[in-house]
């Protein structure tokens, strides 16, 4: 079976920047090789609402087969809030929030992103998932795109 990886806005930016490049373009060539596929939220298509061409391009150029497209649902947005509620995260960084939960809602196999301060983070990966495991969610993997790509030599 596929693995199923939750995209965040920041990879997709990231094909654009010169620190995360690299890893960015793999990951979105895996899912153009149809090797994973591609979870992306409706949190995600309005963040890159106001983002340049290029990015949205990048996210479109997806094959479809290679793509699942989620939302926001009432029981995500209601974890979302007990993230926040939990001091895991504050109100500031909701999206953030959401993105995490949806993840998990969808039980998707991954989360990755390039956002360390509030997401690929450990103490608040270990926060969320002690939220999850109270509210009987599962626990969710989260990581940096580097850390789920096939070992290649660069």
């Amino acid at each position: 079976m596929k693995p199923r990886i939750y995209i965040d806005t920041s990879v997709i930016g990231g094909c654009f920047d010169e620190e995360f490049a690299y890893w960015s373009k793999s990951l979105m060539e895996e899912f153009h090789s149809g090797a994973s596929i591609a979870v992306v939220s409706d949190i995600t298509r309005s963040e890159l609402e106001g983002a340049p061409d290029k990015v949205k391009q990048a996210l479109a150029s997806l094959p479809l087969d290679s793509l699942e497209n989620v939302s926001l649902s009432g029981e995500a947005e209601n974890l979302a809030q007990d993230y926040i509620g939990s001091k895991v995260i504050t109100k500031k960084h909701l999206a953030d929030a959401q993105h995490i939960a949806i993840a998990t809602v969808e039980r998707v196999d991954v989360l990755v992103s390039w956002n360390f301060q509030q997401i690929v983070n450990l103490n608040r990966i270990h926060a969320f998932n002690a939220v999850n495991l109270r509210l009987g969610h599962p626990l969710l993997e989260i990581r940096s795109p580097r850390e789920v790509l096939h070992e290649k030599e660069i």
